[in-house]
């Protein structure tokens, strides 16, 4: 037997007479089973986080130093963005914001006047007649305020578009062009997730939270200015009757956030079951095993518990609120008590004293508006910093970049003692692999699950670079040459191939990088190629159909066809390198026989080097030269016929399918099996 045979993993290792028997787990009756939606005291302990809710109540567990100290960086990182999307919008916003609490404060200094116009001797009708035009300039202010917030709200609307859409376009720009390792690490993928589902959007909410925030800081500040000049004493009145209401309504938000926190973990539950309930795929089993009652009787449970939740929140959220009114009206008690006090013992006129209630209001009004908005400022804040993390990581994630272009023809294609290893995996994908690919060629890749078939084929396109060795082009190394380059001299065929929402021109055209310019004989040659031709024939629009169901008019293919959508998409690529990786696995035999005629025989380019993975051996019987690949290695090579008189591994796996195709008839007369024989 030859040596690579007996190591494979493919037959059954010889009997030990010393070896112990291995110890087979023993297998107890189950448990009665539990509510298949978690029944647990702490509901938001029964799923894994999701993705998009990692800092969903983060602001209900920071400290005021935290949120605090974070605004500034929010509020300058926030004005970056909006002066590079549009500098002049965003110096109107800010210019008319500060005016515009400019002529609060002034406002609220006119009404001062009017107060100490109309209270000073008395309200006589001479002096409110006096006080007319005072109560004209504070009517003109706050037209001009409301004149000035229209401005702020006019400019914010043209940035907030512009900072989401260059977001959004760096975004997909860099995440689309990193390598394929980043894409296949998971903890990448629900990092880019987030901060697309997230990120992006609070970064435009966040526009308007700042301008919001910066407005009740701004009246906060105004406020304070005009106790100050009222009268020093009124300040620490001010914060007397001010923080109640600030620590009240921190309070409520932080409740808030945690109720809705468990809320939201029974929505993601009850979303579970819904989702079982009206899943295409999953409609015919659900109902062939009348699933329905389970799953309903466990999404009864669910919304029930979810009501309950929402009547708790309502209840507690009134509950808070009456008692921050409650503490607050206190304060404001003690407020105007020594507001009194200083009246009586002549430390304050009157006037004065109407002014500082006036101002009192205004500054709780304010400060509870800056405590709501700074808890979404912070919270939201952290998704916008995982964003431009992502961002940031994906930078130094591109595909290699370079002046020198991948060529389009090739003579030969070189790896020489070519390694790989994935991360996280203690085994190499590929250890020490030499091949030599040639113009014209057809060539297979064979072997075992995991052996790095697909590894090798994705060196080959540029997908991975080498670890260890190299792969040379025509005697250029492929790390001197730009990736993308690379990439678009090879069409790569997949076993599961991506459905595009195009029509069935563009789905084949889509290879080249153009969804609206094709090769009207290209593109028909490709599809008869690949048996495409037949599919798209019998579309209601031929060529202009579009292959979705999403779309008014869109048809669905089956497995099949879609397959040979890809590998038309894969022959009008007309690349110098074609792979084909298991491409035909969903079609019918006749299907099949016609795509490896097309790759085998009718070739569209006679210069292109073909790589055929396959695990059905009887379709890579006529190919030039055949790689078995086991454990990462190239094992065997050679022709079909060469390998078959080596005895290998190949012949092995050859004959083992082979043996699957002979019929087997019920027993003779004689008791034995009677064989049919086939060719």
């Amino acid at each position: 037997m030859h040596p690579h045979l007996a190591a494979s993993p493919l037959l059954p290792d010889p009997p030990s007479r010393t070896a112990a028997p291995p110890r087979t787990p023993t297998l107890g009756p189950p448990r009665p089973p539990g509510p298949a939606g978690g029944d647990g005291a702490d509901i938001t302990e029964g799923m894994e986080e999701a993705y998009w809710s990692v800092h969903d109540g983060a602001a209900a567990t920071a400290t005021v130093r935290q949120i605090l100290g974070g605004l500034p960086r929010t509020t300058r990182r926030i004005g970056l963005l909006a002066w590079r999307a549009d500098p002049r919008a965003t110096l109107a916003a800010v210019a008319c914001q500060l005016a515009s609490a400019a002529m609060t404060a002034f406002g609220l200094l006119a009404s001062v006047g009017v107060l100490q116009e109309v209270f000073a001797d008395g309200p006589t009708p001479e002096r409110v007649r006096a006080a007319g035009l005072q109560v004209l300039v504070v009517a003109g202010l706050l037209a001009l305020r409301a004149l000035l917030e229209a401005g702020v709200g006019m400019a914010q609307a043209r940035v907030t578009p512009k900072i989401r859409t260059a977001l959004e376009k760096e975004f997909l720009r860099l995440t689309a062009h990193v390598r394929l390792e980043a894409v296949e690490d998971a903890d990448w993928h629900d990092e880019v997730f987030r901060a697309y589902d997230r990120g992006l959007f609070y970064a435009r909410e966040l526009i308007g939270q700042v301008v919001a925030l910066a407005s009740a800081a701004l009246a906060l500040a105004g406020t304070i200015g005009v106790l100050g000049l009222l009268h020093p004493a009124l300040l620490p009145l001010m914060l007397l009757s001010v923080l109640p209401v600030g620590v009240a309504a921190i309070r409520s938000a932080r409740a808030r956030y945690h109720s809705f926190k468990r809320w939201n973990a029974l929505q993601r539950r009850v979303r579970v079951f819904t989702w079982l309930l009206l899943d295409q795929d999953a409609a015919a089993e659900v109902r062939s095993d009348t699933v329905q009652p389970a799953l309903l009787d466990e999404h009864d449970r669910l919304i029930t518990r979810i009501a309950e939740e929402d009547t708790r929140l309502r209840a507690q959220a009134a509950w808070l609120h009456l008692t921050g009114r409650g503490v607050g009206g206190l304060g404001t008690a003690v407020t105007y008590g020594a507001l009194t006090a200083m009246l009586i013992a002549g430390w304050l006129p009157l006037a004065a004293g109407a002014s500082a209630v006036l101002a009192v209001q205004s500054g709780q009004a304010a400060l509870t508006r800056l405590v709501e908005v700074a808890h979404l400022v912070y919270e939201h804040a952290l998704w916008v910093t995982d964003l431009e993390a992502v961002l940031e990581r994906c930078r130094g994630l591109q595909m290699r970049g370079g002046t020198l272009k991948a060529p389009g023809r090739v003579a030969a294609i070189e790896l020489d003692d070519v390694s790989f290893t994935y991360a996280g995996k203690p085994e190499p994908a590929l250890s020490g692999v030499s091949m030599t690919l040639k113009a014209g060629e057809t060539v297979a890749f064979v072997g075992s699950n995991g052996g790095g078939k697909t590894t090798a084929s994705k060196l080959l396109a540029g997908l991975h670079e080498p670890q260890s060795g190299t792969i040379r082009w025509d005697g250029v190394d492929v790390r001197d040459m730009d990736a993308r380059s690379l990439q678009q001299q090879v069409a790569f065929v997949l076993q599961e191939p991506v459905r595009f929402p195009f029509s069935a021109l563009a789905n084949i055209t889509a290879s080249t990088g153009s969804l609206t310019e094709a090769d009207p004989d290209r593109a028909l040659a490709a599809a008869r190629a690949s048996g495409a031709d037949q599919v798209i024939a019998r579309l209601p629009e031929q060529w202009n159909t579009l292959l979705s169901k999403r779309f008014r008019g869109g048809q669905d293919l089956s497995g099949g066809q879609w397959a040979k959508m890809a590998v038309a998409r894969g022959l009008y690529n007309d690349a110098p390198l074609l792979l084909l990786d298991e491409p035909t696995a969903s079609m019918d035999p006749p299907s099949e026989h016609a795509v490896y005629e097309a790759v085998l025989r009718g070739r569209l380019r006679e210069d292109q080097i073909t790589v055929l993975i396959s695990h059905r051996l009887a379709s890579v019987v006529e190919c030039d030269r055949i790689y078995v690949f086991d454990a990462g290695k190239i094992v065997e090579e050679g022709t079909h016929g060469e390998l078959m008189a080596h005895d290998g591994l190949y012949a092995h796996m050859f004959t083992l399918q082979a043996a699957a195709y002979q019929a087997c008839t019920p027993p003779d007369t004689d008791g034995g099996p009677r064989q049919v024989p086939t060719t």
